[in-house]
């Protein structure tokens, strides 16, 4: 039986045609690979990461009193017991996601999961609920950098799974989210004005008090609330004496110096600038050494 051979244009057309239906198409959908013990929630798939980088609860320095709560729920939510989903605020850089990130480093042994999902994802939430509706792994679902404009409507969603359906309250899901505001809605002027008649009709919230608990509301869902706030200078070269320490490289007067430098130039005293100028340093130094 002979076989009917195609002219080379037209093998290349088709393979033309082909790419461009691969870039066009949805990709497959893969049966999720629960052997990870992250995941990064992407193209309504769980994508495992397999090797996450590792964070330790003992390198953070200065927020104890955090790192204390947050563990405490964590081990309730792992024990099977009643947990707050957690909001973590405040300054940027000092160490809100590091903690659920060290977490995972300390209780993966345990069966706790995490899974990183972006705030124009979070539609998404009752999908992954169901995904892992079965699982005996406690799952961290983990949020970072989470704020709303004005016009997103994602945080019905958010709503919804933290507290406002009856599908809600999963006892292998839980959620931890990390903002630089307090309120995840923006607020404006207009909305704690008195209403005046000479506004326009048109244009006027008839309840504002019920536009501004809408917002409100929101953070409120959270069971827990933690708040994160500036480091002095101290904390700041106490966090790179830490990193060097590990290290075994000395922490002298001169790097203590090229430090306070490095933290005036970025603006900030934070324990990620403590860590990116160990990094710096340490990698600088070992390199003159090589």
């Amino acid at each position: 039986m002979s076989t009917i051979q195609l002219p080379e244009n037209i093998i290349d057309s088709l393979s033309q045609v082909l790419q461009q239906l691969q870039q066009t198409l949805p990709p497959l959908k893969l049966e999720p690979d629960f052997s990870a013990t992250a995941y990064k929630w992407q193209n309504k798939q769980l994508i495992p990461i397999h090797q996450p980088k590792k964070f330790h609860l003992d390198d953070l320095k200065g927020i104890n009193r955090q790192k204390e709560k947050v563990i405490q729920n964590t081990l309730q939510f792992l024990h099977g017991l009643p947990a707050n989903d957690i909001l973590l605020t405040g300054s940027r850089g000092t160490g809100k996601s590091s903690i659920v990130r060290a977490l995972l480093t300390q209780y993966e042994s345990q069966g706790l999961r995490l899974i990183e999902i972006e705030r124009d994802d979070l539609s998404d939430l009752p999908e992954i609920q169901k995904i892992i509706a079965h699982r005996p792994e406690k799952y961290i679902v983990y949020c970072d950098d989470l704020a709303f404009n004005a016009e997103d409507e994602n945080y019905r969603s958010l709503k919804s799974v933290l507290d406002g359906s009856l599908q809600s309250g999963s006892n292998n899901f839980i959620i931890y989210a990390t903002s630089n505001r307090r309120h995840l809605l923006p607020e404006f002027m207009h909305e704690n004005t008195p209403i005046k008649k000479v506004d326009v009709p048109q244009y006027t919230e008839l309840h504002p008090q019920e536009a501004i608990e809408e917002k409100i509301s929101l953070s409120d869902r959270f069971g827990l609330w933690l708040s994160f706030y500036p480091m002095d200078q101290n904390l700041y070269l106490e966090i790179v004496e830490h990193y060097l320490t590990l290290a075994e490289m000395p922490f002298s007067d001169d790097v203590k110096a090229e430090a306070l430098r490095w933290c005036q130039a970025r603006g900030q005293r934070s324990g990620r600038a403590a860590y990116q100028f160990s990094k710096h340093w340490i990698g600088s130094e070992k390199l003159k050494n090589a």
